[in-house]
């Protein structure tokens, strides 16, 4: 196998190096409180030694919080623990908090004063007594370790094969399913990654405002950082003018967000005024980016945007875009190290499809998830034979570079031919008044499904229908082009900020 960049056993290691090797730098800032790694380092020992008891190494512990320092510290405190982390959005329903409180059963939950009435209420009825509050009254705060110095990682590290964390899917169809990961997949992937996208130790400024219950900032946010001994800069939540001065002031130069913010920051009125010049690399991920976006983004700030591909199954990283090669517009860049891809047919999984030929992603590699939680038939649906079935759908060009098209469930099939909307979304991104674009299949009772797309306008057009009726036949065949036009003020979107396409055909469905 091809040798990777150093690979810790643990992301425990990983902290524990970091800190020797840099203690007295700043490992993480947020609203103006900062902990250097040797505060950090004491306040995850600190939370480990007491959340573990005797008999729960091994057991799963709920972080029902928003970004701040103390998300960061639990983060790192459960795994120190042996323990498994489970990530959960705070602003979920009940219903979503209890089926993945009751399917997790852990036995500690740490959560935000923000919603404690709820998650108190919700774990009273699941009988889990051990509950910890973050901020407000009767709350606490992880930091009260900064100054303790006897306060350290609990020894021994994490067994690498053990759990680390239980990452529950997205849930915008079906129940949520929970993906686990052990520690030596996320500190594999985490080494992959670098392979692809050197970083620069002790020199790099992060800047944090995805959410860190979600796999692609714990990932490409706080593990990145730690790994290079860098600094975190987090933000609590996704304003653009305030990450526009952060990237001035805070002189960012890693910024991994997804295609919206992208979008978003370019639209807004203080983005030509802003100082780009620190910022060294820019990451997309969570969310398909439109080439359109790349070729702006980097044509405004001189930094271009390097794509990865992954899913929460796949530790989270399978393909990236090399950062030493020109970037091929369109695509997501080529395997990890140590990672097989392959595209197969649709029906079976079992043929080997020719280069340029269009099937569904399937991945093999050490990074890749033990199962699901508690879903023994999915488990054995998405994993064969050794390979990440991933439910996407994509083509390899001669240069093994990985194109994705669509999700493999949004094909949309129209009078008989099959339609990507994948394809659809990059040409109206193309268009030069539309800010975003995307567009879904609806039932049809003559052709089977057609066409509707949800269009957000840069600035009004006359007769927008029309005109985008126009522009999208001289750019697509005739059974492509979209029966509707919908002109939104912004597009539905999930929690994490992904467009919501699955909300749209149910809300064209309700109409």
């Amino acid at each position: 196998m091809a040798q990777l960049p150093i690979v810790f056993d643990t992301v425990v290691h990983m902290l524990a190096d970091a800190g020797s090797r840099a203690g007295a730098a700043v490992a993480v800032s947020c609203d103006g409180e900062t902990l250097t790694y040797t505060e950090f380092i004491r306040c995850v020992g600190g939370f480990a030694t007491e959340l573990q008891t005797a008999d729960n190494i091994g057991d799963r512990v709920a972080l029902i919080c928003g970004n701040s320092i103390d998300m960061a510290i639990a983060m790192f405190a459960v795994h120190a623990a042996g323990m498994q982390e489970v990530p959960v959005n705070p602003i979920y329903t009940r219903r979503e908090l209890g089926h993945i409180l009751s399917d997790a059963a852990p036995v500690a939950v740490v959560y935000d004063d923000s919603v404690s009435n709820l998650i108190e209420e919700i774990c009273g009825e699941l009988g889990i007594s051990r509950l910890i509050k973050i901020g407000g009254e009767g709350g606490r705060r992880l930091t009260d370790w900064r100054e303790d110095n006897g306060a350290g990682l609990p020894q021994p590290f994490p067994d690498p094969d053990s759990l680390a964390t239980l990452q529950y899917t997205g849930g915008t169809t079906g129940l949520p399913k929970g993906v686990n990961i052990t520690h030596r997949q996320i500190a594999t992937n985490i080494s992959q990654r670098e392979a692809r996208w050197r970083t620069r130790p002790d020199r790099e400024f992060v800047l944090c405002v995805m959410p860190l219950f979600h796999v692609y900032a714990s990932s490409m946010c706080l593990h990145l950082s730690v790994y290079c001994r860098g600094t975190i800069i987090i933000h609590r939540q996704y304003h653009p003018e305030a990450v526009l001065a952060a990237i001035e002031q805070d002189r960012i130069s890693l910024l991994p967000v997804g295609p919206t913010i992208f979008n978003g920051l370019m639209a807004h009125e203080k983005f030509p005024g802003t100082d780009f010049s620190s910022l060294h690399r820019s990451y997309s991920g969570s969310a398909p980016l439109p080439e359109e976006t790349l070729k702006q983004w980097e044509a405004l700030t001189g930094c271009q945007i390097l794509e990865a591909y992954g899913q929460s199954e796949a530790g989270p990283v399978l393909t990236a875009n090399p950062d030493d090669r020109p970037i091929v517009p369109g695509s997501v860049g080529v395997p990890l190290p140590q990672t097989e891809i392959e595209i197969v047919d649709v029906g079976t999984g079992t043929n080997v499809l020719a280069v340029g030929e269009e099937g569904e992603i399937r991945a093999r590699g050490p990074q890749i998830m033990s199962g699901y939680r508690n879903r023994p038939e999915e488990t054995a649906q998405s994993l064969r034979d050794g390979w990440l079935y991933t439910g996407d759908i994509g083509r390899l060009d001669e240069d093994g570079i990985l194109y994705i098209t669509d999700r493999k469930k949004d094909m949309v099939i129209v009078g008989g031919y099959n339609v990507y909307p994948r394809e659809i979304d990059e040409v109206l991104f193309a268009h030069p008044d539309i800010l975003e674009a995307a567009a879904v299949g609806v039932p049809d009772s003559y052709r089977g499904e057609i066409i509707h797309a949800f269009v957000v306008l840069r600035r009004s057009i006359p007769d927008a229908e029309l005109a985008l009726t126009e522009y999208c036949s001289a750019e697509l065949a005739k059974y492509k082009v979209p029966a509707r036009f919908h002109i939104v003020d912004q597009l539905m979107k999930t929690t994490i900020g992904k467009i919501d396409k699955a909300a749209m055909r149910q809300s064209l469905a309700t109409d």
